[in-house]
């Protein structure tokens, strides 16, 4: 094995016991990406002489015996929507392709206070919006299983660079799966938190209410090791929320017995390809064996949960993305010969076209003589869906489903029809809508060899419980 392909915990023990240096982890992880970036395409920019200058001083604290946090040298990408101090921060996007942020995002801090070493910044869709990582301004992203699929999106960059060992863990957001998604289709853990468990202070709005900062990682224990570092209270956060410091880890214990698991009858129901239900079903029935106690039930209300998400987030895109005017920061059009033009022709030349078509949607769920009958009515289905998951969490510990109704989908398949595209997040935005905790967790392949991902949600604040499912799983 190269050290590359060694997870976080391993690597954090190796580095102690002197099996490794720093150097020697971040020299592989670099030439794993000369190795395979030429294909995978996972990373917007890297920062190798400054990566390796701190493996070197993290190293000289090692060799002085000095007491040094868990997570301390390990490699990480950095999704590109989470502000960076001093390196560009693009949202894959030529709006932000020269926004150089004067700070750091919360997370970021917290990285650098636990001496993570950041290895790049990572592709995705054009300011998180899709879900095949097919819409950045710069380059497609690649399945490392299969160079002619999808890793999924918006954070397939993250997902692709775990999965192709070019970095230990990354970070992504997830807004209505953009972090389970491409994990399942990339086969590896991602983990959704409770929304407010991490603050959003630095990373580039997408939908506000729904943006959730979290890890994708090669296994569930590195999965609460991250947790532990990027979760907590942050005071530039509003919405984010004070807790009691938890230590995630101490969910990983080898046990479901007595374990209460729902089975949605809409997670499995039409649209969901056989393979990918018989593949989660397979491990359903494996932690029904070990003494999880498994139930099908009905949440109705799940079936409306696409429209709700998409009416939402495209009205909260349109708010955020009206900072990027061509006149405080960002693409300015050099074509603008007044006021007005700058302001049109700067976002119609800056943005993509699946950004410009979600911005078109929210105006108008916002405009006058529609707010009522879409935006409104949205919010009140969003109450909907969240007193369903209540009501599920009143009987059930977790609930299990598909992570995706397919794996990984060719590239191009489906980027001609954004409805069909928009109905692969059907497992993922009810999630989301609820605010509730969710992560992948690779179960097998289907007959392409190609990764399937089992979801397993929690109710808020209750991460243990997921980490506690999905460690089993992965055992």
């Amino acid at each position: 094995m190269e050290w590359c392909e060694y997870t976080a915990h391993e690597l954090a023990e190796m580095y102690r016991s002197k099996k490794v240096t720093v150097r020697e982890v971040v020299e592989s992880v670099y030439r794993k990406i000369e190795e395979r970036e030429g294909v995978v395409k996972a990373y917007i920019s890297l920062q190798k002489e400054e990566a390796l200058k701190q493996a070197d001083e993290i190293q000289k604290a090692f060799d002085n015996g000095e007491e040094l946090p868990l997570l301390a040298g390990i490699p990480v990408a950095v999704k590109d929507n989470i502000c960076t101090k001093g390196v560009a921060t693009t949202c894959a996007s030529k709006m932000l392709e020269n926004f150089v942020p004067p700070f750091d995002a919360t997370v970021m801090d917290k990285l650098h206070e636990n001496r993570c070493i950041v290895i790049g910044k990572t592709n995705l869709d054009e300011f998180a919006m899709g879900g095949s990582t097919e819409n950045s301004a710069f380059c497609k992203t690649t399945n490392p299983h299969n160079a002619e699929c999808v890793p999924g999106g918006s954070s397939g960059g993250s997902a692709a660079a775990v999965s192709a060992d070019e970095a230990i863990f990354s970070l992504g957001s997830d807004t209505g799966g953009s972090i389970r998604q491409p994990s399942s289709f990339c086969g590896v853990v991602g983990l959704k938190p409770t929304y407010g468990t991490v603050s959003r202070y630095g990373l580039i709005a997408f939908a506000s209410s729904l943006d959730q900062i979290g890890p994708i990682t090669k296994d569930v224990t590195d999965a609460a090791l991250v947790m532990n570092v990027i979760s907590g209270r942050d005071e530039k956060d509003s919405t984010s929320v004070e807790l009691e410091k938890k230590d995630y880890t101490k969910a990983l214990v080898k046990d479901v017995k007595g374990l209460k698991i729902g089975l949605p009858k809409e997670f499995f129901g039409e649209g969901i390809h056989e393979e990918v239900k018989s593949v989660v079903m397979a491990a359903v029935k494996e932690l029904e064996a070990k003494g999880a106690i498994v139930e099908e039930f009905s949440m109705p209300v799940i079936e409306h949960a696409l429209p709700i998400y998409y009416i939402l987030s495209s009205a909260e895109a349109s708010s955020n993305l009206s900072r990027f005017d061509g006149i405080k920061y960002g693409y300015r059009s050099p074509n603008a010969k007044n006021l007005n033009e700058i302001y049109e022709m700067s976002r119609s030349e800056g943005f993509g076209p699946e950004v410009k078509r979600r911005i078109m949607l929210g105006t108008y769920v916002l405009s006058s003589g529609y707010y009522d009958a879409y935006y409104h009515k949205a919010l009140k289905a969003r109450t909907l869906v969240r007193d369903e998951f209540n009501k599920a969490f009143e009987k059930y510990d977790v609930i299990i489903g598909p992570t995706a109704p397919m794996t990984a989908f060719k590239i191009g398949e489906k980027s001609g029809n954004p409805v069909e595209m928009y109905l692969a997040d059907i497992c993922t935005v009810p999630v989301n809508i609820a605010g509730v905790p969710a992560i992948s967790v690779p179960v097998g392949f289907d007959k392409n060899k190609m990764p399937v991902g089992m979801q397993i949600i929690g109710n808020i604040f209750e991460e243990e419980k997921i980490l506690r499912v999905a460690y089993n799983t992965e055992k």
